[in-house]
This record gives C-alpha cells, structure tokens and sequence, in this order.
C-alpha cells in the first residue's frame, strides 16, 4: 500500500471484526449457535456428537440435532477437538483419547488440591 506521496505504508490492516460469545451452564447453545460460535459447519459438531466427543442436552425425548442444546463444558470441548485436529492433525479417534486424558488429568489434579488442603 502506498499514501497519497507514494510512500509505502506498512501499516498492518485493521483485525477482522471478532464476535464474541458468553455462555453459561443455564444458556444453552442450538446447534447452530454452537457452530457459528466455534466456527465450523455443523456438520462437525454432529460428527463430535456422533463419536461422543460432546454431549448435547435432548429436549422432549428429541433425538433430531435441531432440537440439541450445548452448554458451556460442551462449547468448550467442541473448541478443544477442533484445536487438536487442525494444530496437531489428530483424527478424531486421537481426540477422544486425548480429551479423555485430559479429563482424567483434570480429576487427579481436583484429588491433589483436595489432599493439599486436607
């Protein structure tokens, strides 16, 4: 890019305009608001659901992913699955296993602080 006098400006372009969404344990996503929220097809997120990877809330005896909801934890592991696939190219054979190693870690980390203030 160059200003009115010919220079070169190298100034960086503005950021791409962020959105942001808060969830908590009460508000809970749709599939779509999962997926934009993530950004991915949804088509994705019924591929976590399918392997087991994020478990959604079924309204009404519902089994149709347009009636799911997703908390927060949910939200958050779907982000987690999606990190490990495009960083690190797991499958998602390979992020089961790491989420559940990680779950794991979790719950012994909880144990230790329990213990550390017992």
């Amino acid at each position: 890019m160059s200003d009115e006098n010919g220079h070169r400006n190298n100034a960086p372009s503005p950021p791409p305009e962020l959105s942001v969404t808060l969830v908590d344990e009460q508000n809970a996503l749709t599939l779509t608001e999962l997926s934009h929220a993530c950004s991915v097809q949804s088509g994705y997120i019924i591929e976590l659901v399918d392997e087991g990877l994020i478990t959604p809330q079924i309204m009404a005896e519902e089994h149709e992913p347009h009636c799911w909801r997703f908390t927060g934890t949910q939200m958050r592991r779907a982000r987690m699955a999606l990190r490990l696939q495009s960083d690190l190219g797991i499958n998602l054979a390979g992020v089961a296993l790491a989420l559940q190693l990680l779950d794991e870690i979790e719950t012994l980390q909880m144990r230790l602080n329990v213990l550390d203030n017992w």
